[in-house]
């Protein structure tokens, strides 16, 4: 199949350089899987934002990070330097490392980190996979700036399900964590943030073509909507998994999540805006601005290229406001699957898992971390446990070397104790209790997983992703989940897959999925792990480590 050209950009350029592009076509010229080799160097570099230079940690100088464009099949080497002052690991956010869970790279969970000064070659197969996923860092708050794309292409011979697009646009929204001082599209704020006009990425289009946007949302804990002003986006897929196609003047993206939509350039040819602001559903404070991008038709006239009147200014699109659920959740109800699929009937497990906040009581009252009511801290937890990392060493080293102590296996399939989850919560149950607990699964073992908001201190959208795996989200709804009535309704016929969800505020979310990566997994946002044992056979069993993982 022929691959749309890749499309890069220049921050801002004169009327006379807006034909100037530089477009890297993927090589397609090899008929075979390849091994591609890479270098990360992550150091801190000097990066302008929002008037002040900041010294920020990088990949290989850039931010956001390099994109990396694979095929289904191709073998990644990636040698990770770090020459930053902090700990760093890398984690391939969706992508399913089969028995390799020395690549996948939670902190502390399947390895130790790369100290300062060290390195670490992470080295994987994509297998059975396209889409658009991406990359991050997975230590501390470091992800917010070291992150990149990665963009996975059919198999030669094989093709898109829809029409090739005549190019393809990655578009990675970012926000730091917790009140960040800006969103931004590819590393920029955008025309609406102080000093940040000129910098502002802009994407250059012919009239009547069509562009496939790789939407990613790399912002910390902040779901997102977002349009083009004027323009319809066709949903084609999400994650690594195709869906039905579906027109939207908006999309809602959850961190963690990527978004594949078709956007015709069939406008007037000007200059219009694309656009991400949140979707807020807490009763908390966050980041209530707008990012920006420029989608420039080549041929406009020239002065609508120029800002100095009202009319030459960027036609902004219309988005939901931050509360609007009812937007989120009528778009979240149109994805599903392209095809019908094998979803587990019969379920070996079956979890019911509450997610919430919670409040800890500080030992230091004064400590920044100390921001909840009469000197505590707030603390996300699951089933009532807030998980807490090990130290001495990771939890799959822990468990490969069969080294006691590091971590229990009594992680509640249930809520210990059974109340009303989204009415009003005894506050006896807002502070969980801290332990490493994890939950065994047997390979091969179907699971349905129930994942229940909680109104303790508040309802919330909560990111929830698991490593190794992809699942089907086979229903949704608010309020507590009812077996005997929601279950019913559940869609068994085209769910998505996904690798990444989040919990409807005041709600929940049922998945189903096979264990059969033998690993520890950690879910993000929240945290716990899963530990799926070893199969019976020699290919459903976690390989050796390699002899550069790093030490704690």
């Amino acid at each position: 199949m022929d691959i749309p050209a890749l499309i890069t950009v220049k921050p801002w350029s004169s009327c006379l350089l807006l034909g100037v592009l530089f477009i890297f076509a993927f090589v397609a010229s090899l008929s075979h899987a390849e091994i591609q080799f890479h270098e990360f160097v992550i150091e801190a570099k000097p990066v302008k934002r929002l008037c002040r230079t900041h010294n920020t940690v990088t990949v290989n100088g850039q931010f956001p990070g390099p994109t990396l464009q694979v095929r289904d099949g191709d073998t990644l080497i990636i040698t990770t330097i770090n020459r930053a002052q902090y700990n760093i690991t890398l984690h391939w956010h969706g992508v399913n490392l089969k028995g390799n869970p020395w690549a996948d790279g939670p902190e502390y969970v399947t390895q130790c980190p790369i100290q300062p000064g060290r390195s670490y070659t992470y080295q994987f197969t994509i297998e059975g996979q396209e889409g658009t996923l991406w990359w991050h860092a997975h230590s501390r708050w470091i992800r917010a700036t070291v992150y990149g794309a990665i963009i996975i292409y059919p198999r030669f011979g094989s093709s898109y399900p829809f029409p090739v697009p005549n190019r393809e646009i990655p578009i990675l929204l970012g926000a730091a964590p917790n009140v960040s001082d800006a969103f931004t599209i590819n590393g920029q704020p955008g025309d609406l943030y102080r000093c940040s006009r000129r910098e502002t990425v802009r994407f250059q289009v012919e009239a009547g073509e069509t562009v496939l946007l790789r939407i990613i949302n790399a912002a910390m804990n902040q779901e997102l909507f977002f349009g083009v002003a004027n323009h319809k986006l066709t949903v084609v897929g999400v994650d690594t998994s195709y869906t039905k196609a579906f027109s939207t003047s908006v999309i809602m993206i959850a961190p963690g999540q990527t978004t594949n939509v078709l956007l015709t350039a069939d406008q007037p040819p000007a200059r219009y805006y694309m656009a991400a602001r949140a979707y807020n559903s807490a009763n908390g404070a966050f980041d209530n601005t707008t990012t920006t991008a420029i989608l420039a038709y080549k041929s406009a006239p020239c002065n609508a290229k120029k800002w100095g009147s009202n009319s030459s200014a960027p036609v902004f699109p219309t988005l939901p406001g931050f509360n609007d659920t009812a937007t989120a959740t009528a778009y979240i109800a149109q994805i599903r699957n392209l095809q019908e699929v094998k979803v587990p009937t019969v379920n070996d497990e079956d979890l019911f898992f509450t997610v919430g906040l919670g409040l800890i009581n500080c030992s230091n009252p004064n400590s920044p971390r100390c921001q909840g009511p009469n000197g505590t801290r707030f603390a996300a937890s699951i089933n009532n446990v807030s998980f807490e990392f090990p130290t001495g060493n990771s939890l799959m080293q822990a468990y490969f070397q069969d080294q006691p102590g590091v971590f229990t296996t009594d992680f509640p399939p249930v809520p210990p104790i059974k109340f009303d989850y989204t009415g009003n919560v005894s506050r006896g149950l807002w502070q969980p209790l801290k332990g490493t607990k994890l939950y065994k699964l047997k390979f091969g073992s179907s699971v349905q997983l129930v994942w229940q908001d909680t109104s303790i201190v508040t309802v919330e959208d909560h990111p929830m992703h698991l490593h190794g795996h992809e699942f089907y989200v086979v229903g949704s709804g608010f309020g507590n989940f009812n077996p005997s009535t929601d279950t019913a309704k559940f869609n068994l016929i085209d769910p998505p897959r996904r690798n990444t969800i989040g919990t409807p505020p005041g709600g929940w979310v049922a998945i189903r999925f096979v264990a059969n990566n033998p690993d520890s997994h950690l879910t993000w946002g929240l945290a716990m792990a899963f530990l799926v044992e070893n199969g019976d056979e020699e290919l459903q069993a976690v390989q050796s480590p390699p002899l550069d993982l790093p030490p704690c």
